[in-house]
């Protein structure tokens, strides 16, 4: 009798603890407040922001490698997903300008009402006379 190759057996109770280790890990960096401090030379809100990602993607890797079994198919999944990715190079690529640089004005009525506003009360002296400096 020859030996044939089975797929390896998968503990999915193991895999469900991973994913909720990492779902309470992500709402642990959640309430982290970092906003104001700078951690390996990147921005506090970068670096949480990496790390609540990678902790999405490596959930994401779980439930696809092993709830949709993709782990055990063959080579021709590559080929499938293969246009995906290039699509979706393609769209950042082309959104890029849009998005990735900035030369939109900061200017908006909001933010001018709020520096007369700010002008406005220590002449003043009242913060109720703010909402009335744009009459003026």
């Amino acid at each position: 009798m020859s030996e044939q190759q089975s797929h390896s057996y998968v503990k999915y109770s193991t895999i469900f603890f991973a994913l909720c280790i990492c779902t309470v890990l992500s709402i642990l960096f959640d309430f982290i407040d970092l906003r104001e401090k700078s951690l390996l030379g990147l921005k506090g809100v970068v670096l949480l922001s990496l790390v609540v990602l990678s902790i999405a993607c490596a959930k994401a890797l779980f439930v696809m490698i092993y709830f949709m079994h993709l782990k055990f198919e063959g080579r021709w999944k590559y080929v499938l997903l293969s246009p995906t990715i290039i699509l979706a190079m393609g769209l950042t690529i082309a959104m890029t300008p849009d998005i990735g640089i900035h030369y939109y004005v900061d200017e908006s009525p909001q933010v001018d009402y709020l520096k007369q506003a700010q002008q406005a009360t220590p002449e003043n002296g009242s913060a109720n006379n703010a909402e009335k400096s744009h009459v003026e």
